[in-house]
C-alpha cells in the first residue's frame, strides 16, 4: 500500500485544522495536508441558507472580542468591516419571567418576593457558610448558587444539555461560569443593575452578511489544493505515524486503504471516531473508551419572536430544547429563529428543517482530564498532537481553539530556532 508523505498532517478541517495549516503557511511551511471526512469544511462552524438567510448547523457561534490578537489573525481572511459587532443580550425563561442572564445578576427583574426567595437561598449556600467545596457537578452547584437557582435553572438546564447523568460530571470546568457574589446579588437588587463578572460573548462580532462559516469557508480557500475532503481517517498506526481511512475491517475485505504518512500528526477529529490505535497500549484505548460527548439537533422555526435577545435559555424539562437563537437580533435581514436541543432529547419534525450534530460537545466527567493528560503526553512523544475541542476534548470556543492552533504550530518554529 503506498504512502502520501507529509511533513504535517492535519486531520479535520473544522476551527483547529483550518487555523492551525493557515498559520503554517503564513510561516511559509507548504508540506502539509489536511483531511477532512465531510466535503466541505468549517465542522461545527459550518454554515448553510436556510429561508433565506444564513444558518449555523452546529448551533450557535460568535467571535468573542476579547482576544484581539486571533481576531487580527482571522480578520485576515474575512476583513472586520465584514463584521458587526454587537453587546451581548440574553435572557432566561423561567416560567413566566424572561429575566437577563446570568441569573445571580438578574433577579432583580423578577418580582419583590422572588427576589427575597432567592436572595434567602444563596444567602445559606454552602460557599457564603464557608463550608467545604464538593467534588461532585450537583452537590457544587447547591453549595455555590444555593437551592432555588440549583432546582429552577441550573440543574434543570444542566440535564437537558447534558444527560441525566450529571453526577458524573466534574467541577474542574465551572471557571466559565460568570462569578457573582451574594453581596453583588444583593446590590443588583437594591440598585436594579447587574453586578459581578461578565459571561464569555459579552461582546462579539458576526458577519453582516453570512453565517459564521464564511469565514471558515475562506479560510480553506486559501489552502488550495492542501485540503482533501470525502476522507474518513479511521486508523492511526503510531509506530509509523500513518493514518487510514474507511472502516479497517471493510478495507480487508475489500480492498487496499489509503494511507498518508506525517512527520507530525496534529489530531482534530474525536479521539473516539478511531476504529483502530494500532501500537497504543490497550489500557490507554480502554481509556479513551471512556470519554463522553453529547450531540445536539439544530431546528430551524420559521416564526419571528418579539424579542431583542440574541439567544434565550430555556431550563424547562417540558420544553424539549435548551436554547434558541433569535436570528433576526444578529444577522441583519433574516427571520425567524433556530434551536438547539440535546439529541437524545430530540424528536424530528419532518415539515421543519433540522440537522443532526453527533459530536457537539465533549462531556466534562470526573476522570477526563487525567484520561486526556495522559493520551495527550503519550501520543506527543510520539509526534502525534491533539488540538482544538475534540483534539483535546475540552470544550473550548472558536477564538480559544484558534489561539491554541497558532501557539501549536509557532511552537514547531520556536523548536528550530532553538535547535
Amino acid at each position: 500500500m503506498g504512502k502520501e508523505k507529509y511533513k504535517y498532517l492535519i486531520l479535520g478541517a473544522g476551527p483547529a485544522g483550518l487555523s492551525f495549516a493557515n498559520r503554517l503557511l503564513e510561516r511559509g511551511e507548504t508540506d502539509f495536508l489536511v483531511l477532512e471526512k465531510e466535503n466541505e469544511a468549517g465542522g461545527l462552524c459550518r454554515s448553510m441558507t436556510v429561508d433565506g438567510s444564513p444558518l449555523d448547523i452546529g448551533g450557535g457561534h460568535f467571535l468573542d472580542v476579547r482576544r484581539p490578537e486571533v481576531n487580527a489573525f482571522l480578520f485576515r481572511f474575512m476583513p472586520e468591516a465584514e463584521w458587526d459587532e454587537y453587546e451581548r443580550n440574553t435572557k432566561i425563561q423561567l416560567g413566566d419571567d424572561r429575566i437577563g442572564h446570568p441569573i445571580e445578576a438578574n433577579i432583580w427583574q423578577m418580582s419583590l418576593e422572588k427576589q427575597v426567595a432567592y436572595l434567602k437561598s444563596i444567602a445559606v449556600a454552602g460557599c457564603n457558610l464557608n463550608t467545604p467545596m464538593p467534588q461532585g457537578f450537583v452537590e457544587w452547584i447547591y453549595w455555590k448558587l444555593g437551592e432555588r437557582i440549583a432546582e429552577d435553572y441550573m440543574i434543570p438546564y444542566n440535564r437537558k444539555m447534558f444527560g441525566e447523568e450529571l453526577d458524573r460530571l466534574g467541577t474542574y470546568w465551572l471557571y466559565k461560569l460568570p462569578n457573582v457574589s451574594f453581596e453583588e446579588t444583593l446590590l443588583s437588587c437594591l440598585t436594579k443593575k447587574a453586578y459581578g463578572t461578565q459571561p464569555g460573548h459579552a461582546r462579539f462580532y458576526y458577519p453582516k452578511k453570512y453565517g459564521y462559516g464564511e469565514l471558515w469557508k475562506r479560510m480553506a480557500e486559501k489552502l488550495d489544493d492542501r485540503i482533501c475532503y470525502n476522507t474518513d481517517i479511521r486508523v492511526i498506526d503510531f509506530l509509523t505515524n500513518t493514518v487510514r481511512t474507511g472502516d479497517p475491517a471493510e478495507n480487508r475485505n475489500n480492498g487496499p486503504q489509503k494511507a498518508y504518512q506525517g512527520e507530525v500528526v496534529v489530531n482534530t477529529i474525536p479521539w473516539t471516531e478511531f476504529q483502530e490505535l494500532n501500537g497504543m497500549p490497550e489500557t490507554l484505548q480502554e481509556k479513551i473508551g471512556t470519554l463522553k460527548y453529547g450531540g445536539i439537533v439544530v431546528e430551524y422555526v420559521p416564526e419571528r419572536l418579539e424579542t431583542e435577545a440574541q439567544w434565550i435559555y430555556y431550563p424547562e424539562e417540558t420544553t424539549s430544547y435548551h436554547r434558541i437563537l433569535v436570528r433576526h437580533n444578529f444577522c441583519p435581514g433574516s427571520k425567524g429563529y433556530w434551536t438547539e436541543t440535546n439529541k437524545v432529547r430530540a424528536v424530528k419534525r419532518e415539515d421543519r428543517f433540522s440537522y443532526v450534530n453527533q459530536y457537539a460537545y465533549p462531556l466534562n466527567t470526573v476522570e477526563k482530564p487525567e484520561v486526556m493528560k495522559e493520551v495527550l503526553e503519550w501520543c506527543g512523544k510520539r509526534g502525534v498532537f491533539g488540538l482544538g475541542r475534540w483534539g483535546e476534548w475540552e470544550h473550548y470556543n472558536s477564538d480559544a481553539v484558534t489561539e491554541k492552533a497558532i501557539e501549536l504550530a509557532d511552537s514547531f518554529f520556536n523548536a528550530i530556532k532553538h535547535f
